[in-house]
């Protein structure tokens, strides 16, 4: 199946339905509010966004037309759900490297591997390479590119590669855009790792909370104000 070329929109609110259906399981699918809220989150998106109610409902109809996106029935509240893997007959990796470029923009493979830790268990940057050699080769066979190798831009190491779910990207301004800087790219790998284990902590300390809630329930204790267990 060939895509239809995504807006921006679009393209923010695929990817989010499928990160967060690899980082916050119990949560998905997700409501239209959880949705826009993941859109336009100021983590770990580039470009940062401010999408609308009606914004992403538009998405979400555009999406559902390709397949890319199915409302579930088993809620009162609708809830939304990515059907990328299968529309674009990609793999898991594949899926995982195409939704970390939407939401992050152009990286390097060693980017990929830091931002999608929570996502999937690449080996090493290598392994990113080689998918994404996989997602340009599909264009090269005759059927869609997925992926654009980037110039290399002066002063850096390392080439980015950026997604063509969007189309043609401005090359020239993308390259102009690119760190030069290897303490800009040692501080955007320490900070997604800050914001990984933030993350892990903060479920690690829900879940305990939560058993500590079930025990004291058992046992007939009434906890404090301050060690109520969250909900």
């Amino acid at each position: 199946m060939t895509l239809k070329t995504l807006t921006p929109i679009e393209a923010r609110v695929l990817g989010t339905l499928m990160e967060k259906a690899r980082t916050v399981p119990d949560s998905y699918p997700l409501s239209l509010n959880a949705l826009v809220l993941g859109c336009n989150q100021k983590t770990s998106r580039d470009p940062l966004m401010e999408v609308g109610d009606d914004e992403a409902r538009a998405a979400i109809d555009s999406l559902k037309q390709q397949s890319l996106v199915f409302e579930g029935s088993s809620s009162r509240v609708p809830r939304f759900e990515h059907n990328f893997q299968r529309a674009a007959a990609t793999s898991e990796a594949q899926s995982v490297v195409m939704g970390l470029l939407m939401l992050r923009g152009p990286q390097t493979p060693a980017e990929l591997r830091t931002s999608g830790e929570r996502w999937y268990k690449f080996t090493d940057a290598a392994a990113v390479e080689a998918v994404l050699l996989e997602l340009q080769q599909r264009g090269e066979d005759g059927g869609q590119a997925m992926v654009l190798k980037l110039p290399r831009a002066p002063g850096a190491r390392e080439q980015r590669w950026v997604h063509l779910l969007c189309g043609e990207p401005d090359i020239t301004a993308m390259v102009a855009a690119t760190p030069t800087s290897s303490d800009a790219s040692d501080l955007l790998a320490r900070v997604t790792a800050l914001e990984n284990m933030v993350a892990r902590l903060k479920a690690d300390n829900a879940q305990l909370r939560g058993h500590i809630g079930t025990i004291s329930d058992q046992l007939g204790i009434t906890l404090a104000d301050g060690d109520a267990p969250v909900t």
